[in-house]
């Protein structure tokens, strides 16, 4: 499968904005999974200046700048990327009981251990708390597979919480959404990210893109697809393990990767500091067109 992603960033503020310094994180990876095949970024206002960095987690990061006077402030990432369709039948069957997956991780000292363990603690946006715990151990029980039990914790919060896009914003805390059961799919994969490091596994937070499909007879809506977040759960020999709390799927051929972290923090597609400017509104719309194997 082919895509070609399209994702446009619009500011609006209520006063000019002098100086603008902004950071993206609009590039997908590549990975066994997925191939980027080019990417390009348009900005407007024209930059006075544009680098790319690569960030602790091998994210590609566009640093820019604005110095003209502007109300208005456009970003839009066109990218083409190949995707291999991949599913649960690709899960080592059974695989190893997570108690042993815990006991390992402090002792798995091959490049992939090291790189996970650091996803087993607490970060910015993700408490450790005993609530959490209790909830994952309902599905974690004693010597269960550990892709047997991650199924079953991504069904039961696809089935015990509500997507909901009022009661949420982007600092909501997990233990709210958990405590409210209702949020949308940024404050699913921090509910479940929490329940998997509060059992002292090691899991990561994974923005991309969810193809949607239009409805029978309709006209398909430019703009309408989704900024997406799903979880990634590191099993030794194995690697990492994709699930999404959002849909109850193992992400397949309809989901591109963005870029991974300990939370959304880590991964925000678009932020920044801007001298002036007032209030602002902000307008986002992702496009996401299947151009070949459809």
């Amino acid at each position: 499968m082919i895509y070609k992603i399209v994702h446009r960033s619009t500011y609006k503020y209520k006063y000019p904005v002098s100086v603008g310094n902004h950071v993206t994180c609009l590039k997908p990876r590549s990975s066994m999974h997925q191939k980027l095949v080019r990417m390009e970024l348009d900005i407007q206002p024209q930059p006075a200046m544009l680098t790319e960095r690569v960030d602790f987690f091998g994210n590609r990061l566009n640093f820019f700048t604005v110095q003209e006077l502007h109300k208005e402030l456009i970003v839009e990432a066109r990218s083409e990327v190949v995707i291999r369709e991949q599913n649960a039948t690709e899960w080592p069957r059974p695989g190893p009981a997570w108690e042993e997956v815990v006991r390992s991780l402090p002792w798995d000292h091959s490049h992939a251990g090291l790189d996970a363990y650091q996803f087993a603690f607490e970060s910015p946006r993700i408490r450790i708390r005993p609530d959490f715990a209790a909830y994952a151990l309902e599905s974690f029980t004693s010597g269960r597979p550990l892709p047997e039990a991650l199924l079953d914790l991504t069904r039961r919060i696809y089935k015990d919480f509500r997507f909901d896009s009022k009661v949420t914003n982007v600092r909501t805390p997990a233990e709210e959404v958990f405590r409210k059961r209702r949020g949308v799919c940024q404050d699913f994969a921090h509910v479940q990210i929490a329940c998997l490091r509060s059992i002292n596994l090691a899991a990561r937070y994974v923005s991309g893109y969810l193809r949607t499909f239009q409805r029978p007879g309709q006209p398909r809506l430019v703009g309408a697809d989704a900024s997406h977040a799903w979880v990634s759960v590191y099993c030794p020999g194995s690697g990492w393990l994709d699930v999404d709390p959002t849909n109850d799927v193992v992400p397949s051929d309809g989901h591109v990767t963005l870029a991974w972290g300990r939370d959304y923090g880590d991964v925000s597609p678009l932020h920044g500091l801007a001298l002036g400017g007032g209030a602002h509104t902000l307008k986002v719309a992702v496009d996401m067109e299947p151009i070949a194997g459809d």
